[in-house]
């Protein structure tokens, strides 16, 4: 019997109804507003071209989205039920507990300002879910706009870079500096932009070209962790496309070398910038000074073990690092976040990533659980999106493996076409 028909959850995109077309137009105009968006509306708003009308932007443009992502999920779970997964459940228990911390904490008059923070890192998290578990990554729509999102991007960054550095702070010319973003927002416009497009990129050349200029283009941004994080992501990415996994790590091995024999050649002819600082953090005064708030979290965590102490901190002075969750929410609010994180990737990876079929979406849960536990460790505060981008993919992928087209095969007999013999004879 024909998957499709069976299931017309399951049609193919080019038979989806009209109000699916217009799900998948919000969720596309969604994640390219919010992300590329926000890097073209400070690009503009650096070069002095335009005032900050929407403010910092990424803030009002997800309230925005908020009731129309909203809609849509709740459409798509009542459509088809077997969409919901534990995926779902549990990352909705994670943001009432959450959003039941900041209610009591606000009631005693927790400092606003990270209330409000709090309040809209609950609202980013489910937006990026929500997008990330319904829009089409393999469309040829998100595709098209995504390979020139990250050209435009990668232009603006080498267009307005000085010295090997894309700072348009530095310009002088803003008229609202006070609400430019730092290198961090440009990198995570590009980053989150970057992983679904290379994700589902089967041709060998075009990732590489995506590997160079992603890299390039966040070497010049100067954003570190973010940097790190691709370079981390590449080879993850590229061994899961290998066909020869052996002849892979013996390329590397060999790239590895070659790297070290010429690693004072290659460091001369690097433009001077922040990113090098990679290579001794002890030089780095940003990272010095995460340190001394790592201390201070830690200190904090040894005086209240089991609640944590919420907000006893000021604005912007958190951890950068998973510990931010410890402090916020408690014992059981870092470790329920960790199991959410974690746990669902793990059996994606032993399903799938030695699997002889490709499944870009596997690909792309499992890389951005990759990036998203990186930065949480070494420097992203807890409310990071890339949390809901995360489980979104896993809780997609998990319903498609057993539900849609691209599961794995049924390598069983097929069922008689006949139950009877003279139906068939007949």
């Amino acid at each position: 019997m024909n998957t499709y028909a069976a299931h017309p959850a399951l049609a193919r995109p080019s038979s989806r109804p009209a109000s699916s077309r217009r799900e998948q137009a919000m969720l596309l105009a969604a994640f390219f507003l919010l992300f590329p968006g926000f890097f073209f509306y400070h690009t503009l708003l650096g070069t002095g071209t335009t005032g900050a009308f929407l403010g910092g932007y990424f803030a009002p443009i997800s309230l925005l989205f908020a009731p129309p992502l909203t809609l849509i999920y709740i459409k798509r779970m009542r459509r088809d039920p077997r969409r919901f997964h534990l995926v779902d459940l549990h990352l909705g228990m994670f943001l009432l507990y959450f959003a039941a911390v900041i209610v009591v904490n606000a009631a005693f008059g927790a400092n606003r300002t990270i209330v409000g923070n709090h309040i809209l890192g609950c609202l980013f998290i489910f937006n990026m879910f929500v997008i990330a578990s319904f829009l089409d990554f393999a469309g040829r729509a998100f595709r098209t706009v995504g390979l020139l999102s990250l050209a435009a991007m990668s232009a603006v960054a080498f267009s307005y870079s000085v010295d090997g550095v894309f700072y348009l702070g530095a310009m002088g010319i803003a008229k609202d500096a006070d609400a430019l973003a730092t290198y961090q927002g440009f990198a995570r416009s590009y980053l989150i932009t970057f992983l679904p497009v290379v994700a589902f990129t089967r041709s060998l050349p075009l990732r590489l070209l995506l590997h160079a200029f992603g890299a390039a283009t966040l070497f010049v941004n100067t954003a570190r962790s973010e940097f790190a994080a691709l370079m981390f992501v590449i080879p993850i990415i590229e061994f899961y496309y290998s066909r020869h996994k052996l002849h892979f790590i013996l390329c590397g091995l060999i790239l590895f070398f070659v790297i070290h024999l010429y690693f004072d050649r290659i460091l001369a002819a690097l433009p001077d910038n922040r990113i090098l600082e990679l290579l001794d953090l002890s030089h780095s005064t940003s990272a010095n000074k995460r340190h001394y708030l790592t201390v201070h979290a830690v200190q904090t965590i040894l005086a209240h073990p089991l609640l944590g102490d919420y907000a006893s901190y000021k604005p912007g002075y958190y951890s950068h690092n998973v510990l931010s969750a410890w402090v916020d929410l408690g014992f059981f609010g870092i470790a329920y976040l960790c199991l959410v994180t974690v746990v669902p990737v793990i059996p994606m990876f032993i399903r799938e990533y030695f699997a002889p079929r490709h499944c870009g979406n596997f690909l792309l849960g499992f890389s951005t659980a990759c990036v998203t536990v990186l930065l949480l460790i070494t420097s992203h505060y807890f409310t990071d999106m890339l949390i809901g981008a995360t489980l979104g993919v896993s809780s997609r992928y998990f319903y498609e493996r057993k539900y849609a087209k691209n599961r794995t095969p049924d390598l069983r007999p097929p069922a008689p076409r006949h139950p009877h013999l003279h139906q068939a004879m007949s």
